[in-house]
């Protein structure tokens, strides 16, 4: 079906489930242990996104301006962008450290990517194309969508949390041997 055949609900479900696929994936890539590797890999998803997105919609692509609207709009967000970074870095301290900056490079990984696909998305509805999107025009409404999207990738952690925990069996302690219980011999 073509997207000038879709009506713009059908366009915008299709377009959110594109985004929310890739939220998951940026989440998995935060999940990655090496620092710097992660936010590569998520600086890549999120261009692969966008490209989808350009694609949903009949616009057209182009690899270096995707980076660089991209990359505009996370400079508005300058604390956010250091936290991801130093999250990253933070899976250099063994143990403790990679613990939580996988878990937090997760959450603040799928936040940006669900703040780049709705800004994108709204921009699309509207007929915008890449070269009519202004960054320095969208980085309230990116800001917005960012808040909103780290409860999204909180939300979208703890379910994925709560699959697996139905999947694998939890098991029980063996009872402790008791005295009386053990057989003589």
């Amino acid at each position: 079906m073509e997207t000038q055949e879709m009506s713009p609900n059908t366009r915008i479900d299709l377009a959110s489930g594109l985004m929310k696929n890739y939220v998951i994936i940026s989440m998995g890539a935060g999940l990655v242990p090496i620092p710097l590797f992660d936010l590569v890999a998520l600086a890549s998803i999120q261009l692969k996104m966008l490209h989808s997105l350009t694609k949903l919609y009949h616009v057209t692509f182009s690899d270096n301006l995707g980076k660089s609207l991209i990359a505009s709009l996370l400079g508005g967000l300058l604390p956010t962008t250091a936290g991801i970074s130093l999250a990253s870095a933070a899976k250099i301290i063994p143990f403790s450290g990679t613990a939580v900056g996988m878990a937090s490079t997760a959450v603040l990984g799928g936040a940006t990517s669900y703040a780049v696909g709705k800004v994108f998305i709204q921009h699309f509805e509207a007929g915008g194309t890449l070269l009519t999107f202004d960054p320095k025009a969208m980085r309230e409404h990116f800001a917005r969508e960012f808040e909103e999207g780290k409860q999204v990738a909180k939300d979208l952690k703890n379910a994925a949390k709560n699959a697996t925990q139905k999947i694998v069996p939890q098991t029980t302690p063996a009872p402790e041997a008791t005295p009386e219980a053990t057989p003589q011999t």
